[in-house]
């Protein structure tokens, strides 16, 4: 794990690298700061055991001093594709916290968020859903950042979806770059401005000059795919690239059979060749197996990183998913140095012919 200066602080995860405790403490610490507000909103959220239960007493005891706590998260539904894995969130569990719940759909979409917003001026996001393999077993990355200006763009998401309890439009509004200690930062929201990020990230690979690194899951985003496959095409920069190989050789087998997909398969196989790509073979989705998944989602661009619950796919553009745009070298440096590490830790992806 990793650090980096107030307001903006950064935390790397790795498969085994930490203990939930070390996950939880910071989160504790967050909860267990809030005076008046704290709105939170996950996709899966499972914390058997000891360090759930110091989770879950934080937030009793903020709720019994008072603070408002309002906890949003993605109802179960069907599953079309195993990316993401479905949630493992109880209900039932969640509602022995005595604090107002909302369900969301996830049907067709996701609510994927995993974000906490604590008195309107503290956030925390990131990819890490908040479940004991999450914090143990698999590559997230976690950001905290002191700024009313940004919670109060993340709260507008909030409302959005509390209080129409539906994935459809939310995010529907343009931001600004927010300046937060010496570093401008942008939060961007899905659906909403899904596809408007999807060009925004390949804008930012399309005119790197120095260094393009990306980790993922997967990858299957158009805009990202062809601007990828043009820079290394004219060897424009050193692109490199972590992924789920699990979850993304799961994704060529499904474009085999859907012909308005198979048009991606010799691109992707191009990009992931060319940008050297390795790839985490993590064990395929079962109830009851271990989720050690490569699940960091994070791509930079020389000293642009985008960093959130954003897979770079199409999915990722009609989920509620929120990203922050940071222009930053030291965040660029420090993220760019765990992708390197990542993909040190696994093999070259050999994709299908």
């Amino acid at each position: 794990m990793s650090g980096s200066p107030s307001p903006i602080r950064i935390t790397t995860l790795t498969d085994g690298g930490q203990t939930a405790e070390q996950i939880a403490a910071p989160i504790i610490e967050l909860l267990s700061s809030a005076q008046r507000s704290l709105d939170m909103s996950f996709y899966d959220v499972r914390l058997p055991g000891s360090v759930g239960d110091s989770v879950a007493d934080a937030i009793r005891a903020a709720a019994a001093r008072g603070v408002a706590v309002r906890i949003m998260y993605n109802a179960d539904g069907f599953y079309r594709v195993p990316v993401p894995p479905p949630p493992s969130t109880h209900p039932e569990i969640l509602a022995a916290l005595g604090v107002p719940l909302k369900p969301i759909p996830g049907e067709p979409d996701l609510m994927h968020h995993k974000y906490v917003i604590c008195d309107g001026a503290k956030l925390w996001a990131g990819s890490t859903n908040w479940t004991l393999d999450s914090w143990t077993r698999e590559e997230n990355v976690v950001i905290e950042l002191d700024s009313p200006d940004l919670a109060a763009v993340y709260a507008r998401d909030f409302a959005q979806l509390w209080e129409r309890e539906k994935v459809e439009d939310s995010g529907n509004f343009d931001t600004e770059l927010i300046r937060i200690g010496d570093t401008d930062v942008r939060p961007w929201f899905s659906p909403g401005r899904g596809e408007a990020l999807a060009h925004q990230i390949a804008k930012y690979i399309g005119i790197a000059t120095r260094r393009v690194r990306i980790a993922s899951p997967v990858l299957t985003s158009g805009p990202i795919l062809g601007t990828l496959s043009e820079v290394l095409a004219e060897q424009r920069v050193e692109v490199l690239g972590v992924c789920d190989w699990t979850q993304l050789h799961a994704v060529f087998g499904q474009w085999k059979n859907n012909p308005g997909s198979q048009w991606k398969m010799p691109l992707l196989a191009q990009v992931l060749e060319g940008a050297q790509f390795t790839g985490k073979r993590s064990t395929p989705y079962a109830p009851g197996r271990v989720h050690d998944y490569m699940h960091a989602k994070v791509t930079v661009a020389d000293d642009v990183t985008f960093l959130g619950s954003f897979n770079l796919s199409r999915s990722g553009e009609m989920n509620a998913e929120n990203v922050l745009e940071i222009h930053s070298a030291e965040v660029a440096d420090q993220v760019a140095a765990y992708i390197d590490h990542v993909r040190s830790l696994y093999p070259d992806v050999d994709p299908p012919g």
